[in-house]
């Protein structure tokens, strides 16, 4: 059987995988801040939308994956907000750690307030729901990542600046 190096465009069912880790991280974070208030909560789903956005303006719209099925999903729905940009800056971009705090974020501001919520009024069902999200925002993510999308990523061949940034030494 001959080993796939890289798909033009993913099997359904990765993409399909990783936009439910993402939905999960983000209905659990959506959860803990409602136990603050309703207002919390909607400004935490706010932020998501903007990290997804920032995702789909700076990168996507000048991914290989443009207008195609990728791994994580975003390909498709870029080209259906925005105009394609150019393949050869991404290529280019350079990306620091600091530059993907906000995306690290989505799942920290969730664990610190269940970790208040814990502190000041313990629950079994935040605790085994700040539990799943530390599985899923690490584990869950990096299997997808590491084994099903960025595995058998044509932009990774072509030049990916994520792909750089995490395989630094």
């Amino acid at each position: 059987m001959t080993q796939v190096k890289h798909y033009d465009s993913f099997p359904v069912w990765i993409p399909i995988l990783s936009t439910f880790v993402s939905l999960l991280i983000y209905t659990i974070g959506f959860y803990v801040f409602l136990q603050f208030s309703i207002i919390i909560a909607v400004f935490y789903i706010l932020y998501c939308l903007w990290v997804e956005m920032r995702v789909l303006t700076k990168s996507c719209v000048s991914c290989y994956y443009y207008g195609k099925v990728c791994g994580l999903g975003r390909g498709v729905l870029c080209s259906l907000l925005f105009k394609k940009g150019d393949p050869a800056k991404f290529v280019e971009k350079e990306v620091s750690w600091i530059q993907i705090v906000p995306d690290f974020l989505v799942f920290i501001f969730p664990l610190l307030g269940g970790i208040v919520l814990l502190i000041t009024d313990f629950s079994y069902t935040i605790l085994l729901l700040l539990i799943f999200l530390f599985v899923l925002s690490f584990v869950g993510s990096a299997v997808i990542r590491g084994s099903f999308a960025c595995k058998y990523c044509k932009q990774r061949e072509i030049g990916c600046p994520a792909e750089k940034l995490f395989s630094k030494q």
